[in-house]
């Protein structure tokens, strides 16, 4: 775990170009004031919960030699502070997994991966329901990281439990624009996962949605489609609109913009409102 500490020109020297020997710093010029500057910090300081590193914060305003001495003429400005030297590493805000690739390029491993890697071994062992509360509370420490929260998930479901993931998914804000699809995509696969599981009622259409659900996780999506369609125009009631909610999630797995959903979206509105 690093460290996330304010630096002025007093302390510069010792916690900023004398503690890059021992790991590297990350030197974030911001200002008050400045919007991505306020989108930004969350993210390093979050990335500085994961990876041994420093993080140090300087602000322009309150430091205007600093600014002027490193040339930084917009903010945010970030540089990496290896043995001394100061590189530069960008400006503006990078979306989280951009600055998780800058942390590989440090050599640095975040302790949040090498937890999951054990839980996941621990889980492939056998001992599934430890592995679950091991991941409950690690995503219970870590609330804000959705890409923790996506890879606890996939644990999840790869061991067949998917309630846990699901509950797990449901922490993923529909405001995070960045990780909310993938919520959303891992949500429908779950759906399917169930629907392909269930055993066979006397309901005519059991055998009907079953199999839509193994076209959809064959990713044979317009077989999928076609017979989830072929539900809603049989029996809206079926599973509290499976066939329609089927649907949706095959969107949401295919994306707005693709061929097949914007073809089978028409055709779903036409049953619907026929």
């Amino acid at each position: 775990m690093g460290t996330s500490i304010a630096v002025n020109r007093s302390n510069f020297a010792t916690d900023v170009l004398e503690k890059s020997h021992e790991k590297p710093v990350l030197l974030d010029f911001f200002a008050t004031w400045c919007g991505p500057c306020q989108m930004l910090k969350p993210m390093l300081e979050r990335l500085a919960q994961e990876y041994d590193f420093v993080l140090a914060k300087v602000d322009i305003d309150a430091n205007p030699e600093l600014a002027g001495e490193y040339g930084v003429e917009g903010v945010p400005d970030v540089r990496v502070v290896q043995n001394g030297e100061v590189h530069n590493a960008f400006v503006g805000v990078l979306p989280e997994p951009e600055l998780r690739s800058l942390m590989a390029q440090l050599n640095l491993t975040s302790t949040i991966d090498q937890e999951l890697e054990a839980i996941a071994a621990t889980a492939q062992a056998g001992n599934v329901d430890q592995a679950l509360e091991q991941l409950k509370a690690l995503v219970k420490r870590h609330p804000n990281n959705s890409q923790l929260a996506l890879n606890a998930a996939r644990i999840c479901m790869q061991v067949e439990r998917l309630d846990a993931a699901d509950q797990i998914l449901d922490t993923i804000s529909e405001y995070d624009r960045e990780f909310y699809p993938y919520a959303k995509q891992f949500k429908a696969l779950n759906l399917f996962k169930r629907a392909a599981n269930d055993p066979l009622g006397a309901d005519a259409l059991d055998a009907t949605y079953r199999e839509a659900a193994q076209a959809a996780l064959g990713q044979d999506f317009e077989t999928a489609l076609m017979l989830l369609l072929e539900i809603v125009t049989r029996d809206r009631s079926y599973k509290n609109d499976a066939g329609r909610n089927g649907m949706l999630a095959i969107f949401d797995l295919l994306g707005d913009d693709h061929r097949v959903t914007r073809h089978y979206r028409k055709a779903l509105t036409s049953a619907l409102y026929a």
